[in-house]
């Protein structure tokens, strides 16, 4: 079995002539051999900082102070000063003054074992009480550990809620990129639809009342596809004819006749062109030039 230490039991007195006294006494007391105890010390004062330091750490600590008021104040204030520097407090009452010369060893071997067993009893009873304890610190730490996975899981959780809040700014970037681009597609159209408009705006000024798809009109009156329109496009710029408005695919003039007749001059032009219009402009000049191709 193995061995363990005695209690280590420490004993607070009023004075030096206490401490002759309880000496005297333990010295027909077996308490090692009876209850396992060792007096480690007795301690004269009546200071209660000189107190702590004598008694940290003991098992047991009796106060041996006078049935008397003072007595009584006395060991009250070493019980509330020191509840926290040893295992059990017990009081040890001296029914007795300080005049050595009448005191009986036996009363004090008597106060000293009741003032033990009633430690031991008091320590018995609060088993109970330890063992509620352990078991309350039992389920504090299983708490613990249960917080301790909720936390585990919000922080991986918290690490999952960043990882997704950065995928959704990273596509709130993307879609802030698309929409700036869109931004500008849109501003392209509405360009191109200022111009259209005042093209039209134009048109009305000239009093051009029809507007003819050029490709169409093309192909119903020369039956081939037209693919020349930039060049087309190029040639009605050049000679700027009145009443004729040619862009974006349409062909505007007062009449559809007046269109198919502007269309036959550039047909017959591009019929030309390898001839080069430059030179055949110098030849006839341009007031001649376009007559002359709408009379052919």
């Amino acid at each position: 079995m193995e061995m363990r230490n005695p209690i280590d039991v420490r004993i607070i007195v009023e004075g030096a002539s206490d401490v002759e006294n309880v000496s005297r006494a333990l010295q027909n007391i077996a308490l090692g051999a009876e209850y396992h105890i060792t007096i480690s010390s007795i301690i004269p004062t009546t200071n209660t900082e000189i107190a702590k330091k004598a008694v940290r750490g003991a098992d047991i600590l009796l106060i041996a102070t006078d049935v008397d008021a003072p007595g009584r104040e006395l060991a009250d204030k070493f019980q509330k000063v020191l509840k926290k520097e040893v295992g059990h407090i017990e009081r040890m009452k001296l029914p007795f003054g300080h005049d050595v010369e009448y005191i009986d060893p036996a009363l004090i071997r008597k106060e000293i074992k009741n003032a033990i067993i009633r430690s031991g009893l008091i320590s018995i009873g609060n088993i109970g009480y330890i063992q509620e304890l352990k078991d309350r610190l039992k389920q504090s730490e299983n708490q613990i550990t249960d917080l301790k996975e909720q936390f585990d899981n919000l922080s991986s959780e918290k690490e999952e809620s960043a990882n997704k809040n950065k995928e959704l700014l990273s596509s709130l970037e993307r879609l802030e990129f698309k929409q700036k681009s869109h931004q500008e597609d849109l501003k392209t159209v509405k360009n191109k639809y200022a111009d259209i408009k005042n093209k039209y705006r134009i048109m009305l000024k000239k009093n051009l009342y029809e507007t003819f798809l050029l490709d169409e009109l093309w192909k119903e009156n020369f039956n081939e596809t037209l693919e020349e329109e930039e060049l087309i496009t190029f040639i009605t710029s050049e000679f700027k004819p009145d009443n004729i408005i040619l862009g974006q695919g349409f062909i505007a003039a007062p009449s559809k006749k007046d269109a198919v007749d502007w269309l036959k001059v550039i047909r017959t032009v591009l019929i030309f062109y390898d001839s080069k219009i430059e030179d055949l402009k110098e030849e006839i000049g341009d007031e001649k030039f376009i007559p002359s191709l709408l009379k052919g």
